[in-house]
């Protein structure tokens, strides 16, 4: 079944007017809380459907309004809406009962917290980080499970959430709404090192690229990488080397050492991003020439080689721009038999 509908999120000091839709038996939105609209009537412009939609489920008449994107919602049970996406921020009016569910006046970042679709969330970040008009395409599992998202044409990243242990907790999460939400999600963590003369071990380190979404700049973990929504850690790992530093790696090369979790919260571009991982460190000690690499331009800016014992010294004194833990650093020096003060 294929339909054309609108959604809108009136906004109104800080609030956004929200649907809990509670009333229809078969509906694919049961029990969740959305924005307000419906399906187009014959021959309607979606601005016309907007307006059409607003004043019979709300009272109010839109006199200012937005069109933010198109989303196509797949739900998986043979549902596919084309959805024109909107927000407004005047109107006039008096509020009446909508026959869908209940209405309320929602605080914008507790919307965050109520029971919405997963994809939604994706939306309300290109919303609220102003992103031009977009195209968005989300596909579900039949149920509450986000297997795909589409941006303008380009997928998206999608993580699965951890709990705690670092068990999967069922939650697939896009990249940017985990980053902002600070979900715990799985990375991978490469140490790429050479022996010297002596029991002495150099780090490969890799500056980041100026334009990377988090710490752009800073030197860091040979290779590291987000483990993409049903991919494995060693598979993620084996994938990231190759496509940051052009080293193609059997996976019996890389030796596990053990987890970490890191988090952190900082702002980047003006805005906070929340940084909560549960890593797989592996180390790589097979020869690596730095002049036969090959990098990947927009995550890796440059490589070198340090002293393992100057590379500690530095992220102590914080002599060198870096995003390191220094607890996983020295869980890489211990394994490697490496005495440091």
């Amino acid at each position: 079944m294929t339909g054309l509908s609108t959604l809108c999120y009136i906004e109104q000091n800080g609030q956004y007017l929200m649907l809990h839709r509670t009333v229809k038996k078969h509906d694919v939105n049961k029990d969740k809380w959305i924005g307000v609209g419906g399906h187009f009537e014959a021959d309607e412009s979606p601005e016309e459907c907007l307006l059409r939609e607003v004043w019979e489920e709300t009272g109010y008449t839109l006199t200012s309004y937005r069109y933010r994107g198109i989303v196509t919602f797949v739900s998986g049970n043979g549902v596919t809406e084309y959805m024109s996406l909107f927000t407004a921020d005047g109107f006039t009016g008096e509020p009446v009962a909508c026959d869908e569910g209940q209405l309320e006046w929602v605080d914008i970042e507790q919307v965050w917290n109520l029971n919405i679709w997963e994809g939604d969330k994706i939306f309300f970040r290109l919303m609220d980080e102003d992103y031009p008009f977009f195209s968005l395409k989300l596909v579900y599992d039949g149920s509450d499970k986000l297997v795909s998202a589409v941006l303008d044409g380009k997928p998206m990243e999608l993580f699965d959430i951890l709990n705690s242990d670092g068990t999967k907790s069922g939650i697939v999460r896009e990249r940017g709404v985990a980053h902002r939400e600070g979900s715990l999600h799985g990375t991978v963590h490469t140490w790429v090192v050479r022996e010297r003369e002596g029991g002495n071990f150099d780090v490969l380190l890799q500056k980041r690229s100026a334009c990377k979404d988090s710490n752009p700049g800073c030197y860091d973990i040979s290779s590291a990488g987000h483990v993409g929504a049903g991919d494995t850690f060693l598979e993620s790992a084996v994938r990231e080397i190759g496509e940051e530093l052009g080293i193609a790696a059997d996976p019996e090369e890389l030796q596990y050492i053990g987890s970490h979790k890191g988090q952190f919260e900082a702002v980047f571009y003006d805005r906070l991003f929340r940084d909560n991982e549960w890593s797989a460190v592996y180390l790589y000690m097979k020869p690596v020439e730095i002049e036969g690499l090959h990098l990947q331009a927009s995550e890796v800016e440059e490589v070198i080689w340090m002293d393992y014992r100057e590379c500690l010294r530095k992220v102590q004194d914080h002599s060198l721009p870096n995003c390191i833990y220094e607890d996983e650093f020295r869980m890489v020096g211990e394994v490697l038999g490496i005495k440091c003060d």
